[in-house]
């Protein structure tokens, strides 16, 4: 079956743009559009697709609260990908935090919104190491840290967590620890429910906010 997407931004233009980026290509189809935040949680239900390109700045219910009512409401959520303008935008931060799946920003090439569309549906998360660090370090809150100290990471699972903060995909990190990729998923899930955060971007997230990974 193709990757369904659902296409949510205000602009017409930027909808047509990605409408025919995708469309081009033969494992992925167009499910809708909407043009505000409001539209979404409807239309997930309605059209189930497997991921939703979702613009932050939209004029009646934004991006970050559209991604909240869709984890909140709808039983078994799509991915969102954050599509956006501005890479060092609170609001970016913030709809990471509610439970996107990663960002991309507007000015990328179609091939690379082709390749973070397949990237998220196969459960990977789709970060830009410097620019989540330097989300965090001007919109992150301390509470991280305290979660971090909690998790009794192991050895393994911690050298994991650092190389997930700098964008590695799982068959990324199972090369350079010369690990199956299985057993990377194993750490990456156990990682998760230690943090206790959904998903990989979240415990991306919080590895920065605590600390735990600094600048290289």
């Amino acid at each position: 079956m193709p990757i369904s997407v659902l296409l949510v931004d205000d602009e017409p233009l930027v909808r047509a743009g990605l409408r025919a980026i995708l469309e081009a290509q033969p494992d992925i189809e167009v499910a809708g559009e909407a043009a505000d935040g409001a539209a979404v949680v409807p239309l997930v239900r309605r059209l189930r697709p497997d991921v939703v390109a979702m613009d932050v700045r939209m004029p009646l219910l934004d991006g970050i609260e559209a991604t909240r009512a869709v984890l909140r409401t709808v039983e078994t959520p799509p991915k969102i990908l954050v599509v956006t303008t501005f890479e060092n935008d609170e609001y970016v931060y913030e709809a990471l935090r509610a439970g996107a799946d990663g960002f991309l920003l507007k000015r990328a090439r179609p091939a690379e919104f082709v390749h973070a569309v397949r990237v998220i549906v196969e459960g990977e998360s789709l970060l830009f190491p410097a620019a989540v660090r330097s989300l965090a370090a001007e919109y992150g809150g301390g509470a991280a840290r305290a979660t971090m100290e909690r998790a009794g990471l192991t050895e393994r699972e911690a050298v994991v967590l650092r190389l997930m903060a700098r964008g590695l995909t799982n068959a990324e990190i199972a090369a350079q620890l010369i690990l199956g990729t299985e057993t990377v998923k194993t750490h990456v899930s156990a990682v998760l429910a230690k943090l206790g955060v959904r998903d990989r971007t979240q415990a991306v997230i919080a590895a920065y906010e605590s600390g735990f990974v600094s600048p290289a």
